[in-house]
């Protein structure tokens, strides 16, 4: 299975970015993990609602293009359902079952996903009702991902 998390933004810590690597080091043994990063767009101070949905378009545009026609697209977003590492896997087997070969994790930026993104996805998932920083979220993700690959 190829696991892709496409997000967007970079990583700035190396703490992070050596983590995420070593989970993709182990998850390559038995599959693969692709890391697709797109550009997050500069938020103004006082932004309002059109800047903010003109900035959401932007960076969903981008992810648009990571996204596989043939994907099992899981989205993280805030409407999702906590899912736990053996509902995640379950997610994992629906999409092995219905023949997708890629399932890719979409990650949106600090104003979230556009809803079309939202909707075009087979599952939507929420880690947590409390924020963590995105980049954090890609590590826990790979973490979870390198857990269902060893079973």
């Amino acid at each position: 299975m190829i696991y892709r998390i496409a997000c967007v933004g970079r990583i700035k810590e190396q703490h992070f970015t050596q983590m995420l690597n070593e989970y993709k080091k182990e998850i390559d043994k038995r599959g693969r993990l692709e890391i697709c990063e797109v550009p997050d767009e500069r938020i103004p101070q006082k932004a309002g609602d059109k800047v903010n949905a003109m900035i959401i378009e932007a960076e969903a545009d981008r992810l648009r293009h990571v996204i596989g026609r043939d994907d099992y697209v899981i989205a993280l977003c805030i409407e999702g359902k906590k899912t736990t590492t053996e509902g995640l896997a379950d997610q994992v087997r629906r999409a092995s079952e219905r023949g997708h070969d890629t399932v890719t994790f979409v990650i949106g930026g600090s104003l979230g996903l556009a809803a079309d993104i939202v909707r075009r996805a087979d599952y939507r998932m929420s880690v947590s009702d409390m924020t963590f920083p995105h980049q954090l979220i890609r590590v826990t993700l790979a973490e979870q991902l390198a857990i269902i690959s060893r079973s």
